[in-house]
């Protein structure tokens, strides 16, 4: 919500003005009409994540979070990304790299790319000077070499590994998200036959909250369950598949 001079906030237990809010300290407390209390804050990265309206699927922010560490996305780090529908990994990744880092994203669609970058706009201030938003079909090749990380959230990510996998460094990580097992499968088979990387593995992230409150102490009844399959796979040096049942 932006706030205006003169502006009214219209909520189901009542309303108050913009200009309540406006100059108050962030964490105040003001109340409703009705005498409802509110509190004012600025909504959080993740907040800002899942509360935009949105045309293309989301990475929500527990996967996210996961993404980030296990793909070890470091300050300064080289990032190529091809699906970047809502644009919250993009943001996310950004946030990482930091200004001595660099994003490349590719969409295949326009409308998408437009949607991202309004997105990523939205949640940094702005489009960031390291950011290259590019339209493109990585299905059939990339361009880029010498990247430390390739994340992938497309239909059918499988058939990108031979483009990513000419761009990553080894070493490097190759991530893919994928809503379904069956996807994941045949990402995870397909890294196989094409060789070259190691170490591939895949979670899932379920986030359960807890009620701790005085004398009552019990997980709440509503969680975030399945939101998708995180694919992780090392670059190697060569074209082997090392597995950890090598060992």
């Amino acid at each position: 919500m932006l706030l205006k001079e003169g502006g009214r906030l219209s909520l189901h237990r009542g309303t108050v003005g913009h200009d309540e809010l406006i100059g108050a300290p962030e964490g105040s407390l003001v109340s409703t009409h009705s005498g409802a209390r509110l509190l004012a804050l600025r909504p959080t990265f993740a907040e800002r994540v899942t509360g935009r309206r949105r045309k293309a699927q989301p990475i929500y922010p527990k996967d996210l979070a996961a993404i980030l560490m296990s793909a070890d996305v470091f300050p300064g780090a080289r990032v190529l990304e091809a699906g970047a529908g809502t644009g919250a990994l993009t943001a996310a990744l950004l946030r990482a790299v930091g200004e001595s880092g660099l994003v490349v994203s590719y969409e295949v669609r326009e409308d998408f790319l437009e949607l991202a970058r309004d997105a990523v706009s939205d949640a940094l201030g702005g489009l960031p000077a390291n950011l290259d938003l590019k339209l493109g079909d990585v299905y059939e090749a990339v361009e880029e070499r010498g990247f430390d990380r390739g994340l992938l959230d497309l239909p059918e990510p499988w058939q990108a590994i031979a483009s990513f996998a000419a761009a990553i460094d080894p070493g490097g990580i190759l991530f893919a998200h994928c809503p379904n097992v069956s996807q994941a499968q045949r990402f995870c088979d397909g890294l196989r036959e094409h060789g070259g990387f190691g170490l591939i593995e895949t979670i899932e992230v379920l986030q359960r909250g807890w009620t701790i409150k005085g004398r009552s102490l019990r997980p709440d009844h509503r969680m975030i369950a399945h939101t998708g399959f995180l694919t992780f796979a090392r670059r190697l040096a060569g074209s082997e598949v090392f597995e950890t049942d090598n060992f």
